[in-house]
């Protein structure tokens, strides 16, 4: 916990459940706030939902976040010529010293009315071929996991930046008072661990709220201690009350503490979560038909579903901002086996939740983003695997106001580097901030002397792909 928690003039030295809850948001900040904070002056929740810079289409956004680097070759980015050209040592862009092409192994086929070629590794999200804006021309600067992932979600892998969920939450708030309006659901905990959820200089409650760790399956209280079996809720009323007066006065006499603001917002945050999360984790409730849908009695897709199910969940609660996660896409060997079982995990419960979206009218603004920090090289490695590919690749987005059924971008005939529409990964952040409604050069906060924004000095809103 904060610093303030340890001060000898606070009374309350044990760990109690608020604290174990507030310690889940990772509430620490690294720097101090310019001026006097809106918790000191006693203002309205900073919270609350703002009004975006402009109309938005896309009230809410989740991020499909697959670790490691999905393959596009072998998933959404049909290259005939690649296939053509199997085993041949390739030269220009593909070139790399004596390896030679490998051409998918895994068929492609047009779906949907729009035609869009798919790889048959995703049979469920073929049949909504037409709610899919393919982006074939991604680009990043560095080809390392570590890098590129924290460049994925903070727009550098040069210094700790703010996350894309905490300058959507800054810029927007949220909708529900009882929930946090970040989420990240099985986060890995490698790669920059929570960087990637972090809020870096902005204020730290609008950092992100981990649920479960990397793999696990989120079955009975994935959160720890929401249920205080030790106190009633008046009691813990009363406790509470005690320590928010103690953490007022400390922060009215500094002016400006990060530690302590974060400890205000998310003891209060978490108080309120005891009567809504406990309800809202229960999968039980959902009906048979829906938990088939999502995999969840399929060993294969449980774990996926079950994290797709709460992200929907959590999306109709009014949480803003919700990142699903999956790891296990770096494939430099057994491509055709590894490959083949990480789709299935996911394609099952990807199909679930755009349906699940679609029928519920929730589609047409929740912002659905599929992709992880790279691509894959078009030649082989250790015979049956693909290297690091940072120079082309594929994500997709569906629903949120994006053209369904449509192709942007274009990577070279051996799928090597971006050649078409390259979009950086400043153009995507830039991209989804004006579908949230918000002008990523408008979106900064002041800190150290400058104004600081998500793109740095850079991004391009791809205005082709807007519906």
């Amino acid at each position: 916990m904060s610093e303030c928690c340890n001060n000898r003039n606070y009374l309350f030295t044990r760990r109690n459940v608020l604290q174990t809850l507030a310690a889940g948001f990772g509430y620490f900040a690294f720097s101090g706030i310019n001026g006097l904070s809106a918790l000191a002056q006693g203002s309205t929740s900073p919270l609350s939902p703002k009004a975006p810079h402009f109309g938005a289409t896309a009230k809410r956004v989740i991020f499909l976040c697959m670790s490691g680097g999905p393959s596009h070759l072998d998933t959404f980015d049909y290259k005939p010529r690649l296939i053509e050209d199997d085993g041949k040592v390739p030269s220009g862009r593909a070139g790399r010293g004596n390896a030679r092409l490998l051409g998918s192994p895994f068929k492609f086929s047009q779906h949907g009315k729009s035609g869009l070629w798919i790889s048959e590794l995703f049979p469920n999200v073929a049949n909504l071929a037409d709610e899919l804006c393919l982006l074939r021309s991604m680009s990043t600067d560095v080809p390392a996991h570590p890098q590129a992932f924290v460049q994925l979600h903070t727009g550098t892998a040069r210094f700790v930046r703010p996350s894309l969920g905490a300058w959507t939450l800054y810029g927007l708030g949220t909708e529900n008072q009882n929930l946090p309006g970040f989420i990240t659901i099985n986060p890995p905990t490698a790669q920059g661990g929570p960087q990637n959820y972090g809020s870096a200089f902005l204020p730290a409650y609008y950092q992100g709220m981990r649920v479960g760790g990397e793999g696990r399956r989120l079955e009975g209280d994935a959160i720890p201690n929401i249920r205080n079996t030790r106190l009633s809720r008046g009691a813990q009323r009363a406790q509470l009350d005690l320590v928010q007066r103690l953490n007022k006065a400390r922060l009215e006499q500094e002016k400006v503490h990060p530690g302590v603001e974060g400890v205000i917002e998310s003891y209060e945050l978490a108080f309120r979560m005891q009567a809504e999360v406990p309800d809202l984790m229960n999968l039980e409730e959902e009906s048979a038909k829906t938990r088939a849908a999502y995999g969840l009695e399929n060993q294969a897709t449980a774990t996926f579903g079950r994290q797709c199910l709460l992200a929907r969940r959590f999306a109709e609660a009014g949480v803003r901002f919700i990142e699903v996660n999956a790891g296990g896409w770096d494939t430099h060997r057994n491509l055709r086996a590894d490959l083949q079982r990480n789709c299935t995990a996911v394609d099952q419960p990807i199909a679930a939740l755009l349906t699940d979206l679609k029928q519920r009218g929730m589609l047409k603004d929740t912002l659905v983003v599929w992709g992880g920090e790279f691509g894959r090289t078009p030649t082989a490695q250790n015979g049956d695997g693909r290297d690091h590919n940072h120079k082309g690749f594929t994500m997709w987005m569906a629903g949120g106001g994006v053209k369904g059924g449509y192709s942007y971008g274009a990577t070279d005939d051996h799928g090597a580097e971006a050649v078409e529409n390259k979009m950086h990964i400043h153009d995507w952040h830039a991209t989804m901030l004006h579908l949230m409604g918000l002008d990523h050069e408008r979106l900064t906060y002041r800190y150290a002397g400058r104004d600081f924004r998500l793109t740095e000095v850079y991004g391009e809103v791809a205005k082709e792909i807007l519906a």
